[in-house]
């Protein structure tokens, strides 16, 4: 009688595991064929741009050559290499602030631009951010008016210099008023 349930106990077991390795295998399968569809799927039809692009020849037309502003390429962050620490005047007092800056470019030429143009944008920089007022950089609308108003000025430098905008976007990383 004790063999009987060890063969009945064996057979279970045998048919779980055999179970649980086909639910595995579909699962496997199944997320195969999912990543295949979601990566390869989207024939190789050209694009309405493309198609109204063609000149009639069948052919599409060739590419037209890349503007030189800000907003071409993949986004990229320059980092200035030191904060920016001035004073403004307050109601009460004058604060100290300091201002931690990356600047987004677009593509590796506006980069490079960009850092080789440090000295400039620091400059830039700390002549709009000392022109503030402390009351105003309290308030979550002065911060954004400040960083308009700095990225105006780098672009304006920069396209004096550059020949471009190359700065997208200046971005306050770090923002501390004492």
């Amino acid at each position: 009688m004790a063999e009987e349930e060890l063969q009945i106990e064996e057979e279970g077991g045998k048919k779980s595991k055999l179970m649980l390795i086909i639910i595995i295998a579909v699962v496997l399968i199944g997320g195969g064929a999912a990543a295949y569809f979601f990566l390869f799927a989207g024939g190789d039809e050209p694009t309405a741009a493309e198609q109204l692009a063609a000149d009639g020849t069948g052919q599409p037309a060739p590419a037209a050559a890349a503007p030189t502003n800000a907003s071409v390429g993949t986004a990229l962050y320059v980092a200035m290499p030191r904060p920016i620490v001035f004073n403004v005047p307050g109601s009460g007092r004058d604060r100290l602030v300091q201002i931690k800056v990356q600047l987004m470019v677009r593509g590796s030429d506006n980069e490079e631009a960009a850092k080789t143009h440090i000295p400039l944008i620091e400059g830039t920089l700390l002549q709009v951010f000392s022109s503030s007022n402390a009351d105003d950089l309290v308030t979550e609308a002065g911060k954004i008016e400040l960083r308009e108003n700095a990225l105006e000025s780098v672009q304006s430098a920069l396209k004096d210099i550059a020949g471009s905008e190359v700065v997208e976007r200046v971005l306050f990383t770090d923002f501390v008023m004492q």
